[in-house]
């Protein structure tokens, strides 16, 4: 037998009860003693207390060998045939051939069995069978005299001893082979049982490894609505822990899901091959969430619901990119419009341009038509400009990319937006750059970029305020060195039903203004593949955030880089 701990544990067991059962002996015979009655009288005190103290020594030494010898096999056969004499002495020193303690063989036998198998069994069965026999034998010829006999004068016939020692012999090789095979169908029932443990536990393993692996969120609510299991996904997706969660009513999390059922009846009903709905819910940071989901009924092997399975994925991301795709659209259309109308009016205007500066010269003009003539040119300038801008949004020209110093670009701008009508005297302008800031990008649509921002900046503070220019070095996708640009002013700020729409072409909420501006500075972004976000405090002010990929780096949109969504004036 290989050593193990398994089996160190089950050899301890077993010198533990025999201490026991020998603990228990001695004390039977003290009581005995101390009472003084003639309860088995038959039985000799002091081969007892030999028995039992050579018991008790032996235990010791079976405990300091089992640490000690390599060969575990040798140490169970040494401790069962010292038990077998352990016990012929206690047949001996308690009536012989009368002595009901001859059971205790069988024990022997037994455990043998279970460490040492049949073979062990059967040796064991016939060491005793011998030993037993040979007792009787001697105590029959009164060569080995117990001392009850002595005391009693007791004889036995042939015929009484001898088939006693048959009825013992065979009752030893029985207990063997019945117990050999309790055991060894007891061990096929245990390999079978430990296989399909092992097979559970895989099959358990591969269950969770699934369920934990897999993107969508999955969680499990039993009838009476309590979350019973929520996979790493769900963790990662709503930010709340397994812990957290588990045993709380579903509502709680998500607090649409008690109108699932029905609508997703509802989808069912109308043959709807979509059968999946969308569910708004806080994440832990209180952040909105949109989730596609669906809903199963959970059954039991009966075919019982004993509750149900949500599963969900994260569509916050793919609901701004239909957005992105949808104002992209919009744009597809206005360049379509743009091409068109440029065509068509971009003639026509240059020459009623040209026309109205040859008669302004060569007129002679009184006050008032020379006022005419001033709002005749005003219109014409603004709408050129507002061709200029729609073309910009419609059909980029391409600029040619190099590297420059964006200090040089904002103090431009900076200066030139001085002279503009939007400017007096209340603004106070704070400029805060890091001294050198290389980016490759292309001249033009950088300074329209922050053009559009710090004239929109203006254009909220009609009252006068600050007017803070920041850039400074940042990152995007956590890897991607970039540049940020922020605009921040102190005037009206925007409304929260405004902030996902001022990015939109001709969305404005000024009086003159042609809603273009943003949206220009939106495609621009794009084109870059950076980032624009904003916050805006109604009453208190705006701040615009620009993120663009440094140098000849192009990254995507970062998505820890998520503030108050997009907005505009």
């Amino acid at each position: 037998m290989i050593q193990s701990e398994h089996s160190n544990v089950r050899i301890r067991h077993l010198m533990l009860s025999r201490v026991a059962i020998v603990t228990m002996l001695l004390g039977i015979a003290t009581f005995v003693e101390i009472k003084g009655e003639e309860f088995l009288p038959e039985i000799s005190l002091f081969s007892f207390y030999v028995v039992v103290i050579a018991a008790y020594i032996l235990s010791v030494i079976y405990y300091l060998v089992l640490h000690l010898t390599p060969n575990l096999k040798v140490t169970l056969y040494v401790q069962a045939f010292c038990d077998v004499l352990l016990i012929t002495g206690l047949v001996y020193a308690t009536a012989g051939i009368q002595s009901i303690y001859a059971v205790f063989y069988t024990i022997v036998i037994i455990y043998t069995v279970i460490f040492l198998g049949r073979r062990g069994g059967l040796i064991i069965a016939s060491a005793s069978g011998i030993l037993y026999g040979g007792l009787l034998d001697l105590e029959y010829y009164k060569i080995l005299i117990p001392y009850y006999a002595v005391l009693q004068d007791l004889s036995y016939s042939a015929g009484y001893v001898f088939s006693r020692i048959i009825i013992y012999f065979f009752s030893f090789y029985l207990v063997a082979i019945l117990a050999s095979f309790v055991v060894e169908r007891e061990r096929k029932t245990r390999f079978l049982l430990e296989e399909k443990v092992t097979a559970f536990d895989q099959l358990d393993q591969l269950h969770r490894s699934i369920i934990h692996s897999i993107d969508a969120g999955i969680v499990s609510i039993d009838l009476l609505g309590q979350i019973k299991s929520f996979n790493r996904a769900a963790e990662d997706i709503t930010g709340y822990g397994q812990r957290e969660v588990r045993g709380r009513n579903v509502v709680d999390i998500f607090p649409e899901y008690a109108g699932l059922h029905e609508r997703l009846n509802r989808l069912y009903a109308s043959d709807s091959h979509k059968n999946r709905v969308e569910m708004t819910i806080q994440n832990k940071s209180t952040q909105p969430l949109i989730l596609g989901c669906s809903l199963s009924v959970l059954k039991d092997n009966q075919g019982k619901r004993i509750g149900d399975l949500l599963v969900f994925q994260d569509m916050t991301e793919i609901k701004k990119m239909e957005s992105r795709l949808e104002t992209n659209r919009r744009l597809a259309f206005v360049g379509e419009m743009a091409a068109g109308l440029a065509h068509e009016m971009r003639n026509p205007l240059a020459s009623i341009g040209g026309s109205i500066q040859m008669l302004h010269k060569s007129l002679p003009l009184n006050a008032s038509d020379e006022r005419l003539m001033q709002i005749i040119l005003r219109g014409k300038d603004q709408l050129e400009s507002f061709m200029k801008d729609f073309l910009l949004l419609s059909r980029p020209t391409p600029g040619v990319h190099e590297a420059f110093d964006l200090n040089e670009i904002i103090d431009d701008v900076l200066d030139a937006v001085r002279y503009v009508p939007d400017w007096h005297g209340k603004i106070e302008m704070v400029r805060s750059v890091t001294d050198r800031l290389d980016v490759f990008a292309s001249k033009a649509e950088i300074r329209q970029l922050i053009w559009n921002l710090v004239m929109n900046a203006l254009q909220a503070m009609p009252d006068g305020g600050s007017l803070i220019v920041a850039a400074r070095p940042a990152t995007l996708h956590e890897s991607t060195q970039a540049l940020e640009i922020e605009v921040t002013d102190t005037g009206k700020g925007i409304a929260e039903n405004d902030l996902t729409k001022i990015f939109e072409p001709f969305f404005t909420t000024k009086e003159k203004g042609t809603g273009l501006g943003l949206a220009i500075v939106n495609r621009i972004v794009d084109s870059y593949q950076g980032s624009v976000a904003v916050k805006s405090d109604p009453g208190r002010g705006t701040t615009f955030f620009v993120r663009l990929p440094n140098k000849h780096q192009r990254g995507v949109m970062d998505p820890s880089f998520h503030d108050s969504p997009s907005d505009k004036r």
